[in-house]
């Protein structure tokens, strides 16, 4: 078995799933990360049933379950009426169509479960990255902040949507404000008994292409995590950490269903952020660097496939680098994983810009059916 000392940046989902694909393969992996340690922060989670097959793989299917919830349904609903438009059956029904189910995760609580499956001494804390430089002899040379170098074979930067990788590989990019805002915050479903479809998926369709609100359960059911976008073109903070104000939230929702505006009447605070976008990269691979997940197609939310595509990302990655020790089959195989995945995220960070998907409808089966483990890697 070949065995490549790979440096990875970045301990978030990505970064995670790819250290544990990339040692069960038989490679030595190192995470450098620049936060101190792991922290519950960040949002909620949707994974579908691609991602959680992609996950079942790496073998933290029991991590990842002991506090998921599993929705009922992916249902569709108009801002006003509240009628239905489209109602898919998840639960069982997606664990039989496609192998796995649904499941709704705090994203520490995911985190939590992946740093089980992959040992924490060799996770580096407070590493931030410099610069990146290719050696002339073949892999990467890394410098951080704090003064510390290595070197590795191949270098993964799964180091989010402000990629320091991605910078170093192809130099500072230029995201566009949408003029959109989102908002989240988590109640306790006991607030809300009163309200249908709380153990669904529920998306309610605004009057204008990005004012939505999305719902989903949380901790086996016992919360509900709210997720609303609405226009504002004077917020520019891309943040999730940023608090944002409850009243202007409930503002921004005059008008729809009473079952919506119940949603909002029961949060006590929120997190407010700037939504920007970014087109497709027409390449990950530069030298013995290569990215995965926001680091290379960092996607507007309306799809909820933003974790699940980093964590495929990470599978196929692992797949393809699975036989390669020797310069050239480095290369070829970062090709081939850019290969296999671009085009796929590509149609999906277009997709979620459009904020189109299952409006009224429509066949999921080319998003939910995807296997990273089995789809053609060469």
């Amino acid at each position: 078995m070949s065995s490549l000392n790979i440096a990875i940046v970045g301990a978030g989902i990505g970064g995670l799933c790819a250290a544990i694909a990339l040692r069960t393969a038989g490679h030595q992996v190192t995470v450098y990360e620049q936060a101190k340690a792991f922290m519950r922060v960040g949002a909620d989670i949707n994974l579908t049933p691609n991602a959680v097959r992609a996950l079942d793989g790496l073998g933290v299917a029991a991590g990842v379950r002991r506090s998921a919830a599993r929705p009922t349904h992916r249902i569709s609903r108009t801002w006003d009426s509240g009628e239905e438009t489209s109602r898919l059956p998840m639960g069982d029904e997606a664990e039989r169509l496609y192998g796995a189910p649904q499941l709704t995760i705090h994203r520490a609580d995911l985190l939590a479960a992946l740093a089980e499956a992959f040992p924490l001494e060799h996770i580096h804390f407070g590493k931030r990255l410099a610069r990146a430089e290719p050696l002339g002899s073949g892999g990467v040379s890394l410098q951080f902040t704090d003064g510390s170098e290595t070197a590795a074979d191949v270098v993964v930067g799964a180091d989010g949507i402000h990629s320091a990788v991605r910078t170093a590989m192809f130099g500072a990019e230029q995201p566009r404000f949408t003029g959109v805002v989102a908002y989240r915050a988590v109640v306790p479903a006991t607030r809300l008994a009163h309200v249908p479809n709380l153990q669904a998926f529920t998306k309610w369709w605004g009057p204008e292409a990005h004012s939505q609100i999305v719902t989903f359960p949380l901790n086996q059911g016992k919360d509900i995590f709210i997720f609303s976008t609405t226009a504002q073109a004077s917020w520019h903070l891309e943040s999730w950490t940023t608090q944002g104000d409850v009243d202007e939230l409930r503002a921004a929702y005059q008008g729809f269903h009473p079952d919506a505006l119940a949603l909002l009447e029961a949060c006590d605070e929120v997190l407010k952020t700037a939504l920007y976008e970014r087109d497709p990269l027409p390449s990950w691979v530069s030298g013995s660097c290569v990215l995965l997940g926001d680091a290379c197609h960092p996607m507007m939310p309306f799809m909820a496939q933003g974790a699940g595509q980093a964590i495929e990302d990470a599978v196929v990655l692992a797949r393809c680098l699975a036989a390669a020790e020797e310069p050239a089959a480095v290369q070829a195989a970062l090709l081939a994983y850019e290969a296999a995945r671009l085009p796929r995220t590509s149609q999906i960070q277009i997709g979620s810009r459009g904020n189109q998907w299952l409006k009224a409808g429509g066949n999921a089966d080319w998003v939910y059916g995807y296997d990273a483990w089995t789809v053609s890697a060469a």
